[in-house]
């Protein structure tokens, strides 16, 4: 059973938003997940935050093996670099 972390696509026609999701890699984009980890808002209103990620489940699922797609650990990054920030 290979896990991966990625983004499962929700919301209406051209105005997407996603969840952080962990699933197996043989299931559908869209499909069943074993655990929602996140949210990424790519169209943020007003003060609604863009990037809500779990850093610690994000750890913990790596450690055990999930691999992160490669947008995924962009933004698994870029929300560490602002939890520094503040």
């Amino acid at each position: 059973m290979a896990l991966k972390i990625r983004l499962q696509r929700q919301g209406r026609a051209h105005h997407p938003s996603y969840k952080i999701v962990i699933a197996e890699s043989s299931c559908r984009r869209d499909g069943r997940y074993v655990e929602k980890i996140g949210v990424y808002e790519t169209q943020a209103q007003g003060n609604a935050p863009e990037l809500l990620i779990d850093i610690d489940r994000a750890a913990y699922w790596i450690s055990v093996g999930a691999k992160a797609t490669d947008t995924v650990a962009r933004l698994i990054c870029k929300a560490k670099k602002s939890l520094t920030r503040k």
